[in-house]
């Protein structure tokens, strides 16, 4: 008897990467669903691209990726998003093109029967930059009883407390790196302690069941009411970090859905990470063995 897909969500951005050698499909919740179907799931991206060729040409790559492309809004006034992204010394800088389609999310009927079925489903920050994206998300999140992520992202100016702390509430795991670390514990008056000490206080502030804090090269740490696992980074050649932080968060949540020990969640999402960081783009082909 073969084992449950388990159905995994990403609600948010889709949109086209800019880079210098060219666009590719992208998106912190797309990159999310993606590698969450890879890992066995059956990852479900929500979002909304521009009735434009940008946006034919996301449905078709999404496609081409097996993703199903069902669930799609398309919008006939705005545009596919776009993010132009540069890098300085290896790490990725964007320029996020406003307003996009994705910011105009639309809770369908569809949407909300997938709410009550889904599994988990992880959103962020940044599709909550605008009024109308901000409440379909935080009604889809609100709905689902099942793992609520929330993936932090912080990008340019597109966050706010009010944003950060609803988010927080609604969620049951929080993930986020060691440079927003320092710019969350000091919007929620945590205080200047250390990684560990700062991770526990918001996990205890907010009722959450893991926190979860990416240190780039240098690993990870996941912290739960009763336990914590720090792992350290896995030796690879860097060809870019887009997306790898998505991969990290796909692999933890497959972890969590199957009940696996926390230290081994931890170092398959660091080995999942790193696979993608070692590949060009954020949903790069899987070894069909890539598992936990």
């Amino acid at each position: 008897m073969s084992e449950r897909k388990f159905i995994i969500v990403g609600i948010g951005e889709v949109l086209w990467d800019v880079l210098p050698d060219g666009q590719k499909l992208g998106g912190a919740p797309a990159n999310f669903a993606y590698v969450s179907n890879c890992l066995g799931g059956e990852g479900v991206v929500l979002s909304r691209v521009g009735d434009d060729p940008a946006g034919r040409a996301i449905v078709e790559e999404l496609g081409r990726k097996n993703l199903s492309t069902a669930r799609l809004q398309s919008d006939p006034r705005n545009r596919t998003g776009v993010v132009n992204v540069s890098f300085e010394d290896g790490q990725p800088a964007y320029e996020i093109v406003a307003p996009a389609a994705w910011d105009f999310l639309e809770l369908s009927d569809d949407w909300r029967a997938l709410a009550g079925r889904a599994d988990a489903v992880c959103f962020g920050s940044l599709a909550q930059r605008g009024a109308v994206s901000r409440a379909t998300v935080r009604e889809f999140v609100g709905a689902t009883r099942g793992l609520r992520v929330f993936d932090v992202n912080l990008r340019q100016d597109f966050f706010s407390p009010e944003i950060l702390g609803a988010s927080f509430g609604l969620a049951n795991v929080v993930k986020l790196n060691h440079e927003e670390l320092p710019v969350i514990a000091k919007i929620f008056g945590v205080a200047e302690t250390g990684l560990i000490e700062q991770a526990r206080a918001l996990l205890v502030k907010f009722d959450l069941r893991l926190i979860c804090v990416t240190r780039g090269a240098n690993g990870s740490v996941l912290t739960t009411p009763d336990e914590i696992s720090a792992v350290g980074g896995r030796p690879i050649e860097v060809r870019d970090t887009i997306g790898a932080g998505d991969a990290f968060t796909a692999a933890m949540v497959n972890g969590l859905l199957r009940g696996r020990p926390l230290f081994e969640i931890n170092e398959f999402a660091n080995r999942t990470g790193a696979f993608v960081a070692s590949q060009t783009g954020a949903m790069p082909e899987f070894p069909k063995d890539f598992c936990l």
